[in-house]
């Protein structure tokens, strides 16, 4: 485990990957989870994962003001 409460390792298969995210307290334990991938679910959930970085990532930071347009 990390200094984060979280780490994903990511493993090549002959099919794909597999991916496995370690939580390190989920209700006081330690959790596992994981995915195999074949190469097509795994280039659609980097997809995913990058779409939703970069929605956080709007989310976060201000916008400037959009000027009134009179």
């Amino acid at each position: 485990m990390s200094d984060r409460d979280w780490t994903l390792r990511v493993t090549p298969t002959e099919a794909g990957v597999r991916l496995e995210l370690d939580l390190a307290d989920l209700d006081g334990a330690p959790v596992t989870a994981s995915i195999a991938l074949d190469r097509a679910e795994a280039r659609h959930f980097a997809r995913a994962m990058l779409a939703a970085a970069g929605d956080a990532a709007e989310r976060t930071f201000p916008h400037p003001p959009v000027p009134d347009e009179d």
